[in-house]
């Protein structure tokens, strides 16, 4: 059975986010909160979960399991988008903290895919 198009478009952000975090992982290092150990391994680990999740997404037999862990990535880096939110704030950049605050509510749709995803 195909993938809901919301899963699907799940999916493709996974795999770019996954790439970048692969590619450039220095990108998301101003985003991470400073209790988080070992910055750049962690944002290299997640971008390989993501490739996985994204992958997962598409496969019937994997995507219930690759569903809850798209929920938990999802929630997971929730405290990393407040830090960008803070940071930005901090440093006097408005572009950023609108960048950052943005992306917060669109994490909302996201999960409801994620959830989408977990009853396939």
């Amino acid at each position: 059975m195909s993938a809901p198009t919301d899963v699907k478009l799940l999916s493709g952000l996974f795999a770019a986010s996954g790439a970048v975090h692969l590619v450039r992982p220095q990108v998301f290092e101003p985003l991470m909160p400073p209790y988080v150990p070992a910055h750049r391994e962690v944002i290299v680990g997640s971008g390989v979960v993501e490739a996985a999740l994204a992958v997962g997404l598409l496969l019937p037999g994997t995507r219930r399991a690759a569903g809850w862990g798209s929920v938990a990535v999802l929630l997971g880096v929730m405290p990393a988008h407040l830090h960008g939110v803070q940071s930005a704030r901090r440093a006097g950049n408005t572009p950023m903290t609108v960048g950052h605050l943005a992306r917060i509510p669109l994490q909302l749709p996201m999960l409801r895919a994620a959830l989408r995803a977990t009853r396939s």
